[in-house]
């Protein structure tokens, strides 16, 4: 997210947005459609640590880009499919043009998806175990600039540190509270934004 538009912005159809979000469109869309909707399936769950972790030094936008492709290559993120991934399959994806060719990327894929298979085999789903981390419910914070949204928070740390325990890579705190923004854990739309009420009230 860019944070150096830090209020938020009117758009032509009228609604005001989080300044991110505009102008592109991929941004608006993903702003409008799904972040900070939350999500209880595995598989997407998995996408986005999959792909907050490949944002890692990136910009969102860069990886929003090749979701597509790497929905196709990693195989819709079923967990099982990527856990089975060979040392063969690590080098056939590092061919692949249409995502970011980060050999450690990748292999964190592999590896976080054999973690998440045993987190689910001791809580029943990876949906029972992350949503712990707020108690269940999303967090609604009251922000009017991006200025004051920060990096991280306690329970992206503790999130952080329990699952760098169970063997995940390429989740710090940071990379750990841009998931539970993306996946609804917070509610991080500015206050203007028309999404922050909206996704309360859904």
């Amino acid at each position: 997210m860019d944070k150096r538009i830090i209020t938020p912005i009117r758009n032509r159809d009228s609604l005001v947005r989080c300044p991110w979000a505009l102008p592109d469109s991929i941004m608006q869309g993903y702003h409008d459609k799904e972040w900070g909707l939350p999500v209880h399936n595995d598989s997407q769950l998995l996408e986005f640590i999959i792909l907050e972790g490949a944002q890692a030094g990136l910009s969102w936008i860069t990886v929003l880009k090749r979701r597509d492709s790497y929905r196709k290559a990693f195989d819709s993120f079923d967990p099982l499919k990527i856990a089975s991934y060979d040392e063969n399959k690590i080098e056939f994806l590092m061919s692949e043009s249409g995502i970011i060719k980060n050999r450690k990327k990748i292999e964190s894929a592999v590896i976080n998806s054999r973690a998440l298979i045993k987190i689910c085999e001791e809580f029943a789903s990876f949906d029972s175990y992350i949503w712990r981390f707020t108690d269940g419910n999303t967090i609604i914070n009251y922000w009017n600039k991006m200025t004051e949204i920060p990096g991280s928070t306690k329970e992206s740390e503790t999130m952080s540190r329990d699952l760098i325990k169970r063997g995940f890579r390429f989740v710090g705190p940071t990379i750990c509270y841009a998931f539970m923004q993306a996946v609804g854990m917070v509610n991080d739309h500015l206050t203007e934004c028309y999404r922050w009420k909206e996704l309360q009230n859904l």
